[in-house]
């Protein structure tokens, strides 16, 4: 495919999905430091789950480099248990702390200012930081150009056709960064539209009926591989629910929708 054509397929995906769902305002959180501990502690959960270990650090004090820096482990892994692994997860923000400290005096500012990929680099050495959780940290919480991949976005592109095969973190990354604007703003935005519609529709046992990039322009040309869906559904389609979806019942409207992901993020509870 020529690279023109991604360019407006891609494009093409992020108005259909910002069109359907709005802005999604990711990351919450109060603080850059909240971000970079939400980062860390939602690898391998559920953002709910995350989100109440990021509670349990603000009650006892510890969402500060400072204060993870000079806390125990164990203490540490006594607040955020809802996390799980919360006891590596103590340790990674401690070693990221730790390397705030060292190489940047202990200032975000300091960190930031550094070139977008020389600082992703240096994130990729901090034991427990791969890289979802550096471009998290690089995008949400330092508003640089650094597109988020993860498990849902390689599942989304496929079935959209736009990857084949073997295809790499950093390839996907790089088809994102390569053919879309480069814009904090849209690099946020779709990150989190993808992710919203991973959890509310496009499943491992997708909604395909609910789709809302199963409708007509521009997208209509980009058929889903996982029932051949895409070309062929219809507004109608998108609104109706039948006896085959999982779970008895279809999500039929964005607000339908959001009920849906808002209990998707309360699972692990």
């Amino acid at each position: 495919m020529e690279s023109g054509a991604i360019d407006r397929r891609l494009l093409a995906i992020y108005d259909e999905l910002f069109g359907f769902y709005g802005p999604r305002h990711w990351w919450p959180a109060r603080t850059r430091f909240e971000v970079i501990a939400g980062a860390i502690l939602t690898q391998n959960v559920s953002w709910h789950n995350a989100r109440l270990a990021v509670a349990g650090l603000r009650r006892a004090g510890l969402l500060h480099p400072d204060a993870i820096l000079h806390s125990p482990e164990s203490i540490i892994a006594g607040h955020i248990r809802k996390s799980r692994f919360y006891n590596q997860k103590a340790t990674k923000l401690k070693a990221f702390c730790s390397y705030l400290t060292t190489v940047h005096s202990g200032s975000l500012d300091r960190m930031f200012h550094h070139d977008t990929e020389h600082l992703r680099n240096d994130m990729l050495s901090i034991r427990g930081i791969g890289r979802e959780t550096a471009d998290s940290i690089l995008l949400y919480a330092g508003r640089k150009l650094s597109f988020v991949c993860d498990a849902y976005t390689a599942r989304f592109l496929e079935r959209l056709g736009l990857i084949t095969g073997r295809w790499d973190y950093e390839s996907i990354r790089s088809l994102f960064m390569t053919h879309i604007p480069p814009s904090v703003a849209m690099y946020n935005e779709y990150h989190a539209l993808i992710v919203h519609h991973c959890y509310a529709v496009c499943r491992a046992r997708p909604l395909c009926a609910t789709c809302p990039l199963a409708g007509s322009g521009e997208v209509k040309q980009f058929p889903c591989r996982r029932f051949g869906c895409g070309a062929r559904r219809t507004a109608k389609h998108r609104t109706r629910a039948t006896s085959k979806e999982p779970q008895g019942k279809c999500v039929q409207t964005r607000q339908g929708v959001d009920v849906a992901v808002s209990s998707l993020y309360s699972e692990a509870e």
